[in-house]
């Protein structure tokens, strides 16, 4: 299915930044509160949380630019390649969490970079289908540089927000906002790879495919 021409490119460059900055925003913020603590807090242990807070929200800070730095920045010229690995050690730093467990999959390769952004930005939306955590199960669809992707979410109530799909495959391009953006790249890379997203639900669990038509 081609792309719609409803959504303009700069409208397009303008919600994936402000989806950049709601994602740094929390963490940002919660440094800053750090700060302020540190600077009026007289007591010892209440300076000692605001370092706390301030090493984690730092922390999460770094893991979610790195993350976007691959999953939306150019990450190289027209034609350029990205490892997997690379990939995945993003996705494990973003995704550190005691109620989620990820099992990567995929091999050490160099990708096509669409290819490597599409498999970041499924994770986005399979991790959305699993609020309240669970396991994130990432495996291959194919080898070498035709290689799709099979990401299965697996936990309480699983399921996919209902504008998922539209936006997945362009349909829904009307009324996006910097929330709605995310999936609707997800399909923009899909299409420029070659590749198409299929969708599963069964039982406690969602499953995303991104693999040749």
């Amino acid at each position: 299915m081609a792309a719609p021409a409803s959504l303009d490119i700069l409208d397009l460059a303008a919600l994936l930044c402000s989806r950049l900055c709601h994602d740094v925003i929390s963490p940002v913020g919660a440094i800053i509160n750090g700060l302020e603590v540190l600077a009026d807090e007289k007591d010892e242990a209440m300076k000692k949380n605001a370092l706390d807070l301030i090493r984690k929200s730092a922390g999460q800070a770094s893991a979610r630019l790195q993350f976007a730095r691959l999953a939306y920045g150019a990450a190289g010229s027209a034609g350029a390649q990205i490892d997997l690995a690379d990939a995945g050690d993003v996705a494990r730093k973003l995704l550190q969490d005691d109620r989620l467990t990820v099992a990567w999959n995929l091999p050490r390769a160099l990708l096509p970079k669409n290819r490597v952004k599409l498999v970041l930005n499924l994770i986005l939306i399979a991790v959305a289908a699993i609020p309240r955590g669970g396991t994130l199960t990432v495996d291959a669809v194919g080898e070498g540089e035709r290689m799709g992707f099979r990401l299965t979410a697996a936990g309480a109530n699983a399921k996919l927000a209902p504008a998922v799909a539209g936006l997945l495959d362009g349909s829904a391009a009307d009324g996006l906002d910097a929330h709605a953006i995310q999936p609707y790249f997800t399909g923009l890379l899909a299409r420029a790879a070659g590749l198409k997203i299929t969708l599963a639900g069964a039982g406690q669990s969602v499953v995303l495919t991104a693999s040749e038509a």
